[in-house]
């Protein structure tokens, strides 16, 4: 019964921190430039990703810290550094396309040439950090270390693979959403989601950086 209780909060600690409403409208700028096909293989993807994250976590996640000698503070402040480089550029609209005097997009490349394949945004920034960071590697090593035993490990496997589902899930909405938005309601949104995708960043180095801090004068 305690591995199970385990497993629930594991899963409940990882919903509200991914919080899937702004989860959604933080990928909307992202996956607009695909087709509904590459959304699709994006959720799937993103869905494998995060799986084996939080199960790397759970499974191999402490040892694997401190064999790399990495900490979870450096991760954060790292996945705040990617995802500053992802929203600057959304907030400041560059990138967006100039009407011409008749309404149409001037003539700039797509937004989908100039981006490749959807594998060049599934891991950064979708997975990381959007989706999955420093925290959340933390939440499965503690959950881990709670359990202490294979039953228990087995248990929060699977509440891994039912958060994994649900960034997928939420991954895929964003397409639905995005393609119910009108261009320049598109644009608008752009701009918002940079300035939300902006503050995440700087919340994101701020507490990986006061982490290592607090680290570094605790030897």
């Amino acid at each position: 019964m305690l591995f199970e209780h385990q497993a629930v909060v594991l899963f409940l600690a990882l919903f509200a921190l991914y919080s899937p409403v702004a989860a959604l409208s933080s990928y909307l700028p992202i996956v607009r430039p695909y087709s509904h096909a590459q959304q699709l293989r994006l959720a799937v993807g993103l869905v494998i990703n995060v799986a084996v994250f939080v199960l790397l976590a759970i499974w191999v996640g402490e040892p694997l810290l401190k064999l790399l000698g990495i900490s979870t503070a450096a991760l954060t402040a790292t996945g705040g550094i990617a995802l500053l480089y992802a929203s600057i550029p959304l907030m400041r609209g560059v990138g967006e396309a100039p009407a011409t005097d008749d309404g149409a997009a001037a003539d700039t490349p797509e937004p989908a040439a100039e981006l490749g394949s959807p594998r060049s945004v599934l891991f950064t920034p979708i997975t990381f950090p959007l989706t999955v960071g420093g925290t959340t590697f933390a939440f499965g090593v503690a959950a881990s270390a709670d359990v202490g035993n294979v039953e228990g490990r087995l248990l929060l496997s699977v509440a891994a693979v039912a958060y994994a589902v649900v960034t997928g899930l939420t991954l895929y909405a964003s397409g639905h959403v995005e393609r119910r938005v009108s261009p320049q309601a598109g644009m608008i949104l752009d701009r918002v989601a940079g300035i939300l995708l902006t503050s995440i960043a700087v919340i994101l180095l701020a507490n990986g950086f006061t982490d290592l801090v607090v680290a570094a004068l605790n030897r």
